[in-house]
């Protein structure tokens, strides 16, 4: 395996429910990801899988541990190179795809490049190739809710990859969809992260697409297992 991408070494996170009560959500967590790889993340509602989703896409802090994006530590990092990180190096997938309701699917997938400073020209043709590469080449004109569910969440994977980010955190990003098209949608974002060689941390409770991705990891009492 190459030198990690993404580290997580020691990761604590706890929450106070009042002045008596405390969860320890992460007790140590570690986890490396190399360039090319697609690993899933396992674990039951409320076991801390979003919260280490966050604390690795530099969203929030840990209480303690180092949070390595290509060996550098950005756990204790200040706001400002935190966010240039996430912006230039990090892509995000969530369960409903967000996307901006009044603009294209082509225009979606250019915003991140135009805020990241790409013109306009190079980063229409970037969305274009993006949307192509995942069949809406006919529907980059359409907006949200003229597509379906399964084509508004490949719209969601191109804008996550539109500034060539060298991690994709992806949380349940097909759970949201009937099995045909998660099955479909799923296939074409793995193919979409191998062919870029960016690292990926896609967490699921589906077992069947867990068992395609390279390596399962499971989020255990705090652990990562």
């Amino acid at each position: 395996m190459s030198e990690p991408v993404l580290q997580l070494n020691g990761l604590h996170k706890a929450y106070n429910h009042g002045l008596a009560s405390e969860v320890q959500v992460l007790r140590g967590a570690d986890l490396a990801l190399a360039a090319g790889e697609v690993v899933a993340l396992m674990a039951p509602s409320g076991a801390g899988k979003s919260t280490l989703l966050h604390i690795a896409g530099l969203l929030d802090t840990p209480d303690a541990g180092e949070v390595r994006l290509d060996g550098r530590n950005m756990a204790a990092a200040g706001d400002r190179r935190r966010t240039l990180a996430r912006r230039a190096e990090i892509g995000f997938v969530y369960q409903f795809h967000h996307l901006l309701p009044e603009f294209t699917a082509l225009e979606n997938v250019m915003l991140p490049q135009l805020a990241a400073g790409v013109a306009a020209r190079v980063a229409r043709d970037h969305a274009a190739d993006l949307l192509d590469r995942v069949g809406l080449g006919p529907r980059a004109s359409h907006r949200p809710a003229e597509l379906s569910g399964g084509e508004a969440q490949r719209v969601a994977f191109c804008r996550a990859l539109a500034n060539r980010p060298g991690v994709l955190l992806a949380d349940e990003p097909t759970g949201n969809l009937d099995p045909a098209s998660a099955g479909q949608v799923f296939g074409m974002l793995t193919a979409l992260v191998r062919d870029t060689g960016m690292a990926a941390l896609i967490a699921t409770h589906n077992p069947d697409l867990a068992a395609d991705m390279d390596r399962v990891v499971r989020l255990d009492h705090g652990l990562l297992v």
